[in-house]
């Protein structure tokens, strides 16, 4: 059975200080995109983690973190950058937490690539605080989206990362799905 990612096993996936930084500096560079990452700003201390799982599975992902085309605070102008960026990404991927229901901009990012994208190349990553609390993400439109989970999938030894469709309860690998294959 696939599982979902707790938010601790998201801190732990990136090991250091260092690799941390990396990978922020690396995500807030706008060329050569393929995948935007939306989040919660409450769950910044997972997006590290959850980037190198996607990373480590060939995409090249777009993370708002330190872009410096955002201005401070947030106007017009975040939702201008924002929608084109999500336009041009191949891939969305949405980080859900007990978080995401306190933020204004998710559903807004989610509506944009819900309209611009097929369905196929939208996905939730869900993090919880235990493994037991998985319910809620089935939740209103959530329910509408594949998921990226970890688990056993046909044609594969162990345990791997797929995008898991629960309507059809079926899987494709992280890095197909990634490739749009």
């Amino acid at each position: 059975m696939p599982s979902y990612t707790t938010i601790d096993e998201a801190k732990e996936f990136v090991t250091s200080e260092v690799q941390r930084r990396a990978i922020q500096a690396a995500t807030a560079t706008k060329a050569d995109k393929d995948t935007f990452l939306s989040h919660s700003s409450e769950d910044n201390d997972v997006v590290p983690g959850i980037t190198l799982v996607l990373q480590n599975h060939g995409a090249n992902v777009y993370v708002d973190l330190g872009d410096d085309r955002l201005p401070e605070p947030p106007s017009v102008e975040t939702a201008q950058v924002l929608r084109d960026t999500v336009r041009t990404m191949t891939r969305f991927v949405l980080i859900v937490s007990p978080n995401s229901k306190g933020s204004i901009w998710i559903p807004w990012e989610l509506g944009l690539a819900d309209g611009e994208k097929k369905p196929s190349a939208v996905a939730l990553f869900p993090v919880v605080q235990t493994a037991l609390q998985t319910k809620w993400t089935e939740q209103e439109y959530l329910g509408l989206y594949q998921r990226i989970l970890w688990g056993r999938l046909q044609g594969y030894e162990g345990s791997v990362w797929m995008v898991y469709d629960q309507h059809t309860n079926t899987g494709k690998h992280l890095r197909k799905w990634l490739r749009g294959r």
